[in-house]
């Protein structure tokens, strides 16, 4: 228990630096960007490429970070008005519902990010693999479903509610 404690402590150190270092990107590529294109005059031709790179690889590696931390997006006006025992199911069942359709998804995901592999597409200005870029959407999706069984699991062990493996529900 101790090495998958431990491997799960390195996924999210790793998930905090990705989406760290994506925002910082996207924001230095649109700075750099703007000021290149009043002082210069000129774009920078591979500001779009790195800037899409680093959305993609925020949103998708993002999914997995928000359900670990119970920051998701969630409807919940009828889960925060439910009695408690309803509550404990619906604790239960969301996740499960959102961890099928993001396996799904990430099945999905990864046959578009195959395809793109075998075709060998690249960017227009930088030549980098699209495949590369791609590959976020299915890791994001997969390591997004594990947190959310995780969520559920944590749910099933636990007599309370929560939202997400250290996040009680704020009842």
């Amino acid at each position: 228990m101790n090495v998958i404690k431990k491997a799960d402590n390195l996924l999210q150190s790793a998930e905090k630096l990705i989406l760290s270092w994506a925002i910082i990107i996207i924001a230095v590529m649109v700075v750099g960007n703007v000021l290149s294109r009043e002082i210069t005059g000129r774009s920078w031709a591979f500001s779009q490429e790195i800037s899409l790179l680093a959305v993609v690889a925020a949103t998708f590696m993002g999914i997995s970070y928000a359900a670990r931390k119970g920051r998701h997006i969630t409807m919940s006006a009828f889960f925060d008005l439910a009695p408690k025992r309803v509550k404990k199911a619906l604790s239960i069942i969301n996740p499960l519902i959102t961890a099928i359709v993001l396996f799904v998804f990430a099945y999905f995901a990864f046959q578009y990010t195959m395809f793109n592999y075998n075709t060998g597409q690249t960017t227009s200005s930088l030549r980098f693999p699209i495949w590369i870029m791609t590959a976020f959407v299915p890791l994001g999706f997969m390591l997004g479903g594990i947190q959310f069984l995780r969520n559920m699991w944590i749910n099933i062990v636990n007599e309370e509610v929560y939202l997400a493996q250290d996040k009680k529900d704020y009842d």
